[in-house]
Formats: C-alpha cells, sequence, structure tokens
C-alpha cells in the first residue's frame, strides 16, 4: 500500500475528475488523502473523504476574454492561491508523508513541495491551456507565465539551477483529455499519460424531473459552467429565445440558476439548478450539448459521441472549441454577440448534420482508448517507491 496526496485547487470541475482516479486507487488498497481549500473540497467528496485544509480566503473573481482572462486567471487565482497555500502545504506534507503527490496545474504550491521534500510527484492537467501550450505562437506570454512561475520556486527557497517547470512533472502529466482535443502541438512524450475523460459512476439525481423529457422530442443539454457568472444570464436569455425558434421538434435541459433564466419558459425548456451529465448521456437521453467549452464537459459528451455547440468565455475554453470544431465534432458561436437566430441556426445545423456525430463517434474511440481512471491509476502506482500494481491491473 502506497499514500497517495492529490493538491488540488477550489474548482469543482477539477476535483471531480481526481475523484474518480482517487476511487480507483483506494479501490486497489491504496491510502488517499486530499489537501486544498477544505470549504469547497469537502462537499465535494463527501464524508469519507480526508481532507488536510489549507484554510479559505476570497481570490479575485475571473474575469475578461482572451489574454485579459489568462491574466485574471495567472494574477488573480494561481499566483495568490500558490502563495497563500505553501505553509499549510509544507506542514501537510511533513504531517502525512505522502509517497507520491498528484498535483493540478493550477496549484503549482504543490509541486514545489515535491521538490523541497525529494518526493515524486504527477501534473494533473483536466483542462488544455497549460498541456496544449496554445500561447506558444505568443513569446512574450510565455515568458511572463515563466516568469510568474520562477518567482514562485524563488519564494520557495529552492535551488535556482534545479528549476523546472511546476506545470509539467518530468515523472509523470496525468491530462483527461486526448490527442483530438489537444492539437499538433503537444509533444511525444513518455511521462504524458493522455487517459481520457475519467467516467466514474455518479449518484443518481432523484430529484431530476426525467418524466417532464419526451422520447419523441431531441434534447439538447444546456450547460454553461460555473464561469458564467452575471453576463451568461444574457447568454441564456438568447439561447431560451434560440430554443423557442426552433420548434416543438426539440425540448432542452438548461442546467442554471433559475434567476438566471427568463421569469416565462416554453414547455420544451426544463430548468434545474445541476444538471446529472453522466446520466443523460450514459441513458442515450441527449441529441447535442450547448456548452461552454469547458474540457470536463466537452470530454464527457465526446467519449458518449455527442456532437457539440460551444460558447466559449474564457481560459482554455476557446481553445478547446476551435479543436472540436477542426475535428468535425461541433460548432461554435461567439458568447457575447451570438443572436438567437445564429444559436439556432448551429444548433439545427450540429443536429441535423449526421457528419458532427459521426466526427464525435471517431474522437469517442480515441478517448476512451485512454483508459481514464484505471490507466491513470496505474501510472500512479508506477511512481511509488516499492509499490507494486493491484493483480488485477
Amino acid at each position: 500500500m502506497s499514500r497517495f496526496l492529490l493538491v488540488m485547487p477550489p474548482l469543482a470541475g477539477h476535483v471531480n475528475p481526481a475523484a474518480g482516479i482517487a476511487a480507483e486507487l483506494a479501490a486497489r488498497g491504496h491510502e488517499v488523502a486530499w489537501t486544498g481549500t477544505e470549504t469547497v473540497l469537502e462537499p465535494l467528496l463527501g464524508p469519507r473523504a480526508r481532507v488536510f485544509g489549507t484554510g479559505t480566503r476570497a481570490f479575485r473573481a475571473l474575469g475578461g476574454h482572451g489574454l485579459a482572462s489568462v491574466r485574471s486567471l495567472w494574477e488573480g487565482f494561481v499566483v495568490p492561491y500558490a502563495k497563500f497555500t505553501m505553509k499549510p502545504l509544507d506542514a501537510v506534507v511533513r504531517e502525512y508523508r505522502p509517497d507520491v503527490l498528484l498535483v493540478d496545474q493550477y496549484t503549482p504550491a504543490g509541486a514545489l513541495l515535491a521538490h523541497r521534500h525529494g518526493l515524486p510527484w504527477a501534473s494533473f492537467a483536466p483542462g488544455a491551456m497549460e498541456l496544449g501550450r496554445p500561447y506558444r505562437a505568443l513569446p512574450k506570454v510565455e515568458a511572463w507565465m515563466t516568469g510568474l512561475l520562477r518567482g514562485l520556486w524563488q519564494r520557495a527557497r529552492l535551488p535556482e539551477d534545479e528549476y523546472t517547470d511546476p506545470r509539467f512533472s518530468l515523472h509523470l502529466v496525468v491530462a483527461t483529455s486526448g490527442r483530438a482535443l489537444l492539437g499538433p502541438g503537444l509533444p511525444e512524450l513518455p511521462q504524458h499519460a493522455l487517459v481520457g475523460p475519467v467516467l466514474t459512476e455518479r449518484p443518481a439525481d432523484p430529484a431530476f424531473p426525467w418524466e417532464r423529457l419526451d422520447p419523441a422530442r431531441r434534447t439538447v443539454l444546456v450547460t454553461m459552467g460555473t464561469l458564467s457568472d452575471a453576463v451568461g444570464a444574457d447568454f441564456l436569455d438568447r439561447t431560451v429565445r434560440a430554443l423557442a425558434r426552433y420548434g416543438e421538434g426539440l425540448q432542452a435541459v438548461v442546467a442554471a440558476s433559475a434567476g438566471a433564466l427568463p421569469a416565462a419558459l416554453p414547455d420544451t425548456v426544463v430548468q434545474v439548478e445541476r444538471a446529472p451529465i453522466l446520466e443523460l448521456l450514459s441513458k442515450g437521453a441527449l441529441d447535442a450539448v450547448l456548452c461552454h467549452g469547458g474540457m470536463n464537459t466537452v470530454g464527457e459528451a465526446l467519449a458518449h459521441g455527442v456532437p457539440l455547440l460551444l460558447a466559449p468565455i474564457r481560459n482554455d475554453q476557446p481553445f478547446v472549441a476551435q479543436r472540436v470544431a477542426e475535428a468535425g465534432a461541433g460548432l461554435r458561436v461567439p458568447f457575447t454577440r451570438a443572436t438567437p437566430e445564429t444559436i439556432a441556426e448551429r444548433l439545427r445545423r450540429v443536429l441535423d448534420d449526421p457528419s458532427h456525430r459521426a466526427a464525435a463517434q471517431l474522437i469517442r474511440r480515441e478517448l476512451l482508448a485512454g483508459g481514464g481512471a484505471v490507466t491513470a491509476a496505474d501510472r500512479l502506482e508506477a511512481l511509488a517507491p516499492g509499490a507494486a500494481p493491484s493483480p488485477s491491473h
């Protein structure tokens, strides 16, 4: 048995896929613990998870588009969160004494502490922005990122001549994606494990109104993620109007708070606070997904062969949306400018043109071949000193 410590940011889209990997490790008899913002991790992971809290602090809200969103992410979250958690993370490592760390790319302090204590560690890449290097054509942007990371390295008082990028472990990089979604710029490296989406079974949602879904109609899921803030209400309003234009042959499940939607919704629109995405997909209840381009939602949809209409907001979402469109597995619309007419027209094309579903099916095979949580656990086990893989794998 080995001890694994998962260092995660307070972001559900990063914690959820890591939870599937943690469950696989635990099923093999390993000890697994988590560290990060306990007020976020504990509700997501449940009472059985062992969580070492690093304290709670409000960080600047992520905002902007394009390069402005990158600056907001790094200066408003990644760097200050690393500074805030550095000391408590060091105490966690000393107390728990892990054999291996799995460190999210947005929590570089975990990598710095692994270096300090001489522990093997793996990077966890649930998104595409860092792994795919979409800014390699903008050397000033990459140099700015490197400067911020070197500043954290110096803050941790690590030897300057031993510097390595804390986003990329030289031992192992676990990515819940596939090459089709990461682009041609990703090098072929033995430490890269493109495991695809982690499709670990989640508890059924007894409150979901399945009785409202008409099997005679095509169904689209609309979910804009946790980053769609106040601006998202306007996009959702335009989307509801687009759905009304589509006609009676379509119904939609919209995952959003009631306050973000128009007061009067068509009968063909089902509003829920949170949609059981994997349950809807596994039951074959969805014909398309309209989303923001977050890697988790995109990966889960494509892992079930469901095409997408994408309205990217910020961070790696435009990059992911572009890859999906280039692969033919969907279309994209501008988040801030798309009219109801445009949304309706492109949604109709995603649903009616069989080439989009065919492309999604091709990507599905690639993503599932990655092996998900099983492959991730295999690779993580190999990092543990003296750890033997489970006989069942």
